[in-house]
């Protein structure tokens, strides 16, 4: 097994990746069937809110040893449920009476970890690992209750960041989403509506600090559209982090639910899970580590909505509900995070929405203090033929569970008008649909028809234009873009020749863009030539002249009361190399009054190299990573985290990117003021990383579920002693990797909030067993050279040519593979976090520890009172 000193304690790989879905990583093409956990209790209709007027009800619990941990569900005929399972675990058919289950069948369907699932044209579509691989299979059921299997596309990438859902659109056609670990597949039609997507930076971006997702580039997660048969295939959007499910309302417009990336809390670039309006040839522009884009960017579209913190899962629509229009309109999302149905209430704004959300099915104890708040894993959510809402629960081997909500017709709430269909905006977004029936296609009509709305004060338009004229050869437009004097339309179409001119077109661009001063441009504007100066830059080359006349334009003015204009100012005079940019940004930073500032201008301000520091400067900027001062986070951020019911901390990067930040700038300094800050550089990393060093205990005994899981409920309620939790914490090396608020490591998942999604049971479960269920979040790979070598570790850094792997991460130490030396990389079937490091601990040690956890790390939590 790989060495993992001083792993801490608890939840292994398989609790608490960032910001993802629930499932398990699909191993090779045929996952292995997974060991299913025990029976466990699960939330009681009185242990959870339901908005007024609506009732919810328990329909059936899962047997794990034989139907599994469920991840996902469709509506099959009248009357049916098809409900899917984790791992090898069997897909499942309910019938439906009366609103009582009334059968459960075994599906004989060779094909496992079915994260998407529709009937449609009589036949059922899986997204799951079939016969021939991770992908799309077709299935038609015989008269024998047998399966005819055939495959339509194959991903290749399962698990939590994989091939995802599959649904139905308006139009006839099947959407498909995937994650952003999945390859863009070969074969799709040139009619695609997303294509010339690129990273797009036009400053060194960092990984993240604990190595997810690095190296996979745009489009991150997409959504591709094929025929029933699986014929065409074409890429629609893309620029999601890890969007796991979808859905159309009733006005036929999709919608998604996209992943946050929790480990980046507390740094600028965060963005919540969030809402967002699928339309054609859109990019979201999710990039990895420090790469994602604003939502400002007039090459990318913003959210509907931000959410906040979650794992978003299942999505579904109103449609056919025997609920309120209010709700037959909306769009219906599941955290498996913090245990929230939310049903989302989008409102027409032009050609897009607008929207706000509410908890439709959450704990009790979220929204009432004091009451229960148990655990509940949201994984998808479907209306029935009768009209009812059903909701599963499960995920991560824990338990499953089918869930009905109905309304009652005889209580009366705010039905928000008769109307299903929005009448409101129908004309905005028919104008977009014409504009969008050119995308994919050269035709001599897209200039005249999409032209005029360039310069549309609606985003989602002017986007749908500008795409219809990207996909019109250059040459029949470039003239008309660099003439173009209505500003709006002017920075659109300059965007689009940036994205598809040459090297050859940049003096003209860079001449028109002087012709739209600064000064004269409305706030979005602005932000807009900035994009498109960027994207020159970055898709053209650097500027071959006129450098001081830009720098004194673009530094006029800086800094501003805007923050967003600051920052893009900040990142070109960075670019620009301009003189006294470092004293700029010192002063910038000892100015900024909350960290995610701090962190931009300290983070942009690593690239000025050599030569452009004075030795004063040098200690200043230093002095960042260990006297920062003491932020109140943004009123946003605190809300979010309060909606969650958890306290407010750092994400799991953190102290990751401070490390990579200061190796980076320390790799920008000249041999001579290396050796002068040694000193001071040694002392911040000692600093960065906190020691959590504790004696060596003797084994006490190892300890088992049946022996500790008895002890759980009597007598745990009240009475478990704080101080000795958190010193069990210590004692078994769980702050070595894992957080519980400000305490601890960051190379393992943070455990403040683990009781919002596991049971004590579970919690104990994953100390006693942590390779018992893995997220591939948190799983090792085994890397084969040709050259003999053998390095298990995580991947922190991939390129085209190399891979960058840390096989112990609690030492910085990296080892380099070349791509053309691999012979085989396989992911560990092992936790990276070993077993038995609870049998230092005494019986009563192991129930502090629990109820430590259970509190999030607070003194004042119920689980601390007196008996």
């Amino acid at each position: 097994m790989t060495r993992f000193v001083g792993t801490a304690l608890v939840l292994a790989a398989a609790l608490l990746a960032a910001g993802v879905g629930p499932t398990d990583t699909a191993e090779a093409q045929q996952p292995k069937k997974k060991a299913p956990p025990k029976k466990r209790d699960v939330p009681q209709p009185d242990e959870l809110y339901v908005a007024p007027g609506f009732k919810v009800e328990l329909l059936y619990v899962a047997e794990p040893d034989t139907e599994g941990s469920w991840i996902n569900m469709c509506a099959e005929k009248p009357g049916r449920l098809i409900v899917g399972g984790q791992g090898g675990q069997p897909v499942l058919r309910f019938t439906i009476k009366d609103g009582k289950v009334a059968g459960v069948e075994k599906l004989p369907l060779p094909i496992g970890e079915t994260m998407g699932l529709l009937y449609a044209f009589d036949h059922l579509y899986v997204t799951g690992a079939g016969p021939k691989g991770y992908g799309l299979y077709k299935c038609k059921e015989g008269a024998d209750g047998k399966f005819d299997v055939q495959v339509m596309k194959i991903f290749g990438a399962g698990g939590e960041h994989g091939a995802h859902a599959v649904v139905l659109g308006k139009d006839g056609k099947l959407y498909v989403m995937n994650g952003n670990h999945t390859n863009v597949p070969e074969g799709l039609a040139p009619t695609s509506a997303l294509r010339n997507y690129a990273e797009d930076h036009l400053l060194g971006r960092a990984p993240d600090g604990n190595g997810h997702a690095t190296g996979r580039m745009a489009p991150g997660g997409y959504v591709l559209r094929t025929d029933p048969d699986g014929k065409t295939w074409e890429m629609v959007l893309g620029g999601f982090r890890n969007a796991y499910d979808m859905a159309f309302n009733p006005d036929g417009e999709l919608f998604t639910f996209d992943s946050d990336m929790e480990w980046d809390w507390g740094m600028p670039w965060y963005r919540p899970t969030r809402i967002n309006h699928c339309v054609s040839g859109a990019d979201f522009g999710w990039r990895y580590g420090s790469g994602v884009w604003p939502d400002y960017y007039p090459d990318s579209l913003p959210t509907t909505l931000d959410i906040g913190l979650g794992s978003p899962t299942g999505v579904t629509n109103g449609v056919g509900a025997a609920f309120p229009a209010r709700y037959q309109r909306a769009i219906f999302i599941c955290d498996w995070t913090y245990g929230r149905l939310m049903a989302v209430h989008p409102t027409p704004k032009g050609s897009t929405y607008s929207a706000t959300f509410e908890n439709f099915v959450a704990p009790l104890g979220l929204v009432k203090a004091g009451a229960p708040k148990k655990a509940l894993n949201l994984t998808d959510a479907v209306i029935g033929s009768d009209g009812a809402m059903y909701f599963t629960i499960g995920g991560r081997n824990t338990q499953g569970a089918l869930y009905r909500v109905t309304y009652d017709a005889n209580l009366k709430i705010d039905s928000g008008g008769d109307t299903v269909v929005n009448t409101a905006g129908a004309k905005e977004r028919e104008l977009r649909h014409g504009l969008e029936a050119f995308h994919g296609k050269v035709d001599p009509k897209a200039l005249d028809a999409a032209w005029p709305h360039l310069g549309s004060p609606d985003r989602f338009v002017r986007n749908a234009a500008r795409v219809a004229v990207e996909f019109q050869p250059v040459d029949t437009w470039k003239a008309k873009a660099l003439a173009e004097s209505d500003p709006q339309a002017a920075l659109n179409a300059l965007v689009a020749l940036a994205r598809y001119g040459t090297a050859k077109d940049q003096p003209a661009i860079l001449a028109a863009l002087e012709k739209l001063p600064f000064a004269k441009l409305t706030r979005e504007q602005k932000l807009e030539k900035f994009r498109a100066l960027q994207l020159t830059f970055i898709r053209q080359g650097p500027p071959a002249g006129g450098v001081k006349k830009l720098i004194a334009e673009v530094e006029a003015g800086f800094p501003g009361p805007d923050e967003e204009l600051n920052r893009e100012q900040f990142q070109m005079l960075v670019y620009l190399n301009a003189p006294g940019v470092v004293t700029k940004g010192l002063a910038r930073m000892a100015a900024a009054k909350d960290q995610q500032t701090l962190f931009h201008d300290l983070f942009h301000l690593r690239n000025v190299g050599v030569g452009n520091w004075t030795p004063e400067q040098r200690k200043t900027y230093l002095g960042y990573w260990t006297k920062r001062p003491d932020f109140k986070q943004p009123a946003d951020l605190t809300k979010w985290f309060d909606e969650a019911g958890r306290p407010y901390a750092n994400g799991n990067s953190f102290a990751n990117f401070l490390k990579n930040f200061l190796r980076e700038n320390v790799a920008a300094m000249s041999p001579a003021e290396q050796k002068a800050l040694a000193p001071t550089i040694t002392a911040i990393n000692k600093d960065i990383t906190p020691q959590y060093d504790v004696k060596p205990r003797p084994v006490v005994k190892q300890w088992t579920m049946a022996e500790i899981t008895p002890l759980l409920a009597d007598g745990f309620e009240k009475g478990r002693s704080y101080e000795k939790g958190k010193d069990a914490y210590l004692a078994a090396q769980c702050a070595k990797c894992h957080r519980v608020g400000d305490t601890g490591g960051a190379v393992g998942p943070d455990l403040t909030a683990i009781s919002s999604r596991f049971g004590r049971a579970q919690v104990l479960e994953s100390i006693l067993e942590p390779s018992k269920t893995l997220s591939d979040q948190y799983q090792n790979e085994t890397f084969t050279t040709g050259s003999g070598k053998s390095v298990t570790g995580r991947v922190v850094d991939e390129t085209k040519d190399t891979i960058s792997v840390q096989p112990d991460p609690l030492d910085p130490a990296r080892v380099l593979i070349r791509k053309d030396d691999l012979e085989s990389r396989v992911a560990s079937r092992l936790s990276p976090m070993p077993a038995n490091l609870a049998d230092v601990l005494t019986r009563d040690e192991v129930l502090d520890l629990l109820a430590y956890l259970e509190a999030g790390g607070r003194r004042n939590h119920p689980v601390f009172g007196k008996k």
